[in-house]
């Protein structure tokens, strides 16, 4: 089925894949549901939401593509959805913001079966694709800044340095500095230990406490969509419309460049193509539409999965072993729930991860002004408007103006134009 000697591998080395990137990446079952329940969503519905998304999009992508490429809910739209689209308009709540990802997750997977998904990855530019993945990273490391009390708000400056004798700041600036060291190190799981080695600090200096006990019964969330017909009914009652592109949009880069990246180091690319790429593509789009029905954000194929990689892996036999330790994870609540109580454990993932997206700028064109400042502006408004999709929404509207300027309007995609003028109408007419 997985065809393991054919792609040069065997049972063993596939299974030792699969338990490397479970443990580079099981931290999103604690930093999604911390993340989601400040939007508002019951911790325990968004942990199971987690864990159903992940093994469904990531079963389909081991058992319909071959591939050792897991799929969980993605960092960055998770915070997106809490404190951009919930939190930033008191009339969404968040079963009305799930209507959206439910919306954006049909209309990724009708993208997925035709070529249109390939011609619009194309027709962004690249200057903006960095801009984008860069503007997220610096959003939700300056979440996590906040929710450890490194960083306070401030009437004058806005934001300013936090009390450093706090005790929880303390833990979380221990906790980073341990995360980050075993980064250094090149330690797989290093955010996951991290998160291990800082709860023990915690518990043995009384911040941290299992009231409910470490291990428990599973039980399904509640349904966030109950009528598919009625989600699209919220996203045009509330004009969603920009929301729904943004979900779109940022999962359908980062999905396609982290498969095409993590296929091209386990030596699975022909030529410049990906086998499969239909049946690979659908693994996102599929675990984004259900994971909305549970409860969770956009899913995303996670670059973590290179560690398993690294290991050995090159099947679904690799992501089939990812999948069935998620399931085990499922019977671990309590402990997960005391844990994402306690932001000094959580944080310091969301910092680093950050750290990691914004090496994007690295790809930017700076000495080109009209390919620079796009970039520029969407890297620097996420943050500050905390909003992913007012960031995305002003580089496609400076891109071609400043190509127009220069007199390279012939250089600029027709989608890129189409996509300027709805942000546009959507920013001079729809409340932000």
């Amino acid at each position: 089925m997985f065809k393991l000697q054919e792609n040069g591998t065997d049972v063993k080395t596939e299974v030792l894949a699969g338990f490397t990137t479970f443990l580079t990446m099981v931290y999103i079952v604690v930093v999604n549901p911390v993340i989601l329940h400040d939007a508002g969503v019951p911790f325990n519905d968004v942990f199971m939401a987690t864990i159903i998304a992940t093994v469904i999009g990531t079963l389909w992508m081991a058992l319909c593509a071959n591939y050792p490429i897991a799929i969980a809910p993605g960092m960055g739209m998770n915070a997106y959805f809490a404190y951009s689209v919930v939190g930033n308009h008191g009339h969404i709540t968040y079963t009305t913001a799930f209507s959206a990802v439910f919306v954006a997750g049909i209309i990724f997977i009708i993208l997925s079966l035709t070529p249109f998904r390939q011609k619009l990855i194309e027709a962004i530019p690249d200057n903006l694709k960095h801009g984008i993945t860069a503007g997220i990273g610096l959003f939700i490391a300056f979440i996590g800044l906040k929710q450890t009390g490194i960083i306070i708000g401030d009437k004058e400056n806005l934001v300013k340095l936090g009390d450093l004798h706090d005790p929880l700041t303390i833990l979380s600036l221990v906790g980073l500095a341990i995360t980050l060291i075993l980064f250094a190190r090149k330690i797989p799981g290093a955010l996951f230990i991290g998160m291990i080695i800082t709860g023990i600090i915690a518990f043995f200096t009384g911040k941290l406490k299992f009231d409910k006990g470490v291990v428990g019964k599973p039980s399904l969330p509640h349904f966030m969509i109950d009528n598919p017909i009625s989600a699209f009914g919220d996203v045009i009652h509330h004009s969603l419309y920009a929301v729904v592109f943004s979900f779109l949009l940022v999962t359908i880069f980062d999905t396609t460049g982290t498969m095409v990246g993590v296929a091209e180091q386990a030596g699975l690319m022909k030529g410049k193509k990906l086998p499969r790429a239909r049946r690979a593509l659908l693994s996102d789009s599929i675990g984004t539409t259900i994971g909305a029905v549970f409860g969770t954000s956009p899913t995303t194929a996670f670059i973590e999965s290179t560690s398993g990689v690294a290991a050995g892996g090159r099947t679904g036999l690799t992501t089939t072993i990812v999948a069935v330790l998620f399931i085990i994870s499922s019977f671990f609540s309590p402990l997960v729930s005391a844990v994402s109580g306690l932001s000094a454990i959580t944080a310091p993932a969301l910092i680093i991860v950050g750290s990691l997206m914004i090496g994007s700028v690295a790809n930017i064109k700076w000495k080109e002004i009209d390919e620079a400042f796009p970039a520029f502006l969407i890297i620097l408004t996420m943050p500050l408007t905390s909003s992913i999709a007012t960031g995305i929404a002003l580089g496609f509207i400076s891109y071609p103006i400043l190509k127009i300027v220069k007199g390279k309007w012939r250089d600029v995609h027709v989608l890129v134009y189409l996509f300027a003028v709805l942000f546009i109408l959507q920013l001079a007419f729809v409340p932000q």
